[in-house]
């Protein structure tokens, strides 16, 4: 087996993983990322037991059990480059032995949760309410640094491409689809499914103008009355497409749930965001061990 170089695979003094600073047994083959560092402790506080806790930089991680099980909560921070990290770091840590720096011989699969904040495109999904992404598509980029054609959906892409007149100095829009075993685990009838977008920015890659002019201003409008078989993008955020895309190479399952607290198409904006993320938050944990 090739032997991974102490520059690509980076560890720290004390053995573990460069960024995250977790070691193999830190961490629960079912994990739920959040961005917000301050989340962790609000799904935790859920737990019937904590076993580890740590942070380093925008990275807290927390392993405990829920209703039995063994859960893994992350904090990934804002945006598909910070998605990068975690990502091969969370599958370099049950998948490669640090001792030998070599890919193990028998593969771990990971259950990726995502709990995150979003904007609705759509007004009919109001703020406040679940949205759980079917599919993500990236306008970010960062999969097509990997050898990703095998995973993707072109004709979504290239429908979108031509719907919006895609400017050719963006990368490519690129489509992935959740795990079909997760979104039946964690769907019901409360729950919107959608298509989540992945911007690589909040403001103008979002299409918000404070004082700098954006490529597109009608790119918003033309995203959210595009359809593809009969399938809207429902919300827009920065991490979901990410997070499929590489769970899909690396072979882990992922979905995304949205918790909407704000609507593009409406204006509206909840009332009480802190409350509507609690209750997905317990609505996950619930779907996740029933």
């Amino acid at each position: 087996m090739t032997k991974i170089a102490a520059s690509e695979l980076i560890l720290n003094p004390d053995g573990s993983i460069y960024h995250l600073n977790l070691k193999p047994e830190h961490i629960a083959t079912d994990i739920i990322f959040v961005g917000d560092q301050n989340r962790v402790p609000k799904i935790t506080k859920h737990f019937d037991s904590i076993e580890f806790d740590i942070q380093k930089r925008e990275f807290r991680t927390i392993t405990g059990t829920f209703k039995g099980k063994r859960i893994t909560i992350i904090s990934t921070g804002i945006g598909p480059d910070n998605i990068d990290i975690v990502m091969n770091e969370i599958d370099a840590l049950v998948n490669i032995d640090f001792e030998t720096r070599t890919a193990k011989k028998e593969f771990t699969q990971l259950n990726i949760v995502r709990i995150g904040t979003s904007g609705s495109l759509q007004d009919y999904i109001p703020v406040n309410s679940f949205v759980l992404a079917k599919y993500g598509i990236g306008f970010d980029g960062v999969l097509h640094s990997y050898d990703c054609k095998d995973i993707l959906n072109p004709e979504f892409e290239d429908a979108f491409i031509k719907h919006t007149n895609w400017s050719p100095r963006k990368a490519r829009p690129y489509v992935v689809q959740n795990s079909s075993e997760l979104e039946n685990k964690l769907k019901s009838d409360s729950i919107f499914l959608g298509v989540t977008a992945t911007a690589v920015g909040f403001y103008g890659p979002q299409g918000r103008i404070l004082r700098l002019a954006i490529q597109d201003p009608e790119l918003n409008h033309k995203i959210d009355n595009f359809v593809y078989n009969d399938v809207k993008i429902t919300n827009l955020e920065m991490e979901t497409s990410a997070i499929y895309g590489l769970s899909k190479l690396l072979g882990h399952n992922a979905c995304s749930m949205n918790c909407i607290i704000a609507n593009r198409a409406t204006g509206d904006f909840s009332e009480n965001p802190g409350k509507a993320v609690e209750e997905l938050i317990v609505y996950t944990l619930d779907k996740l061990t029933s």
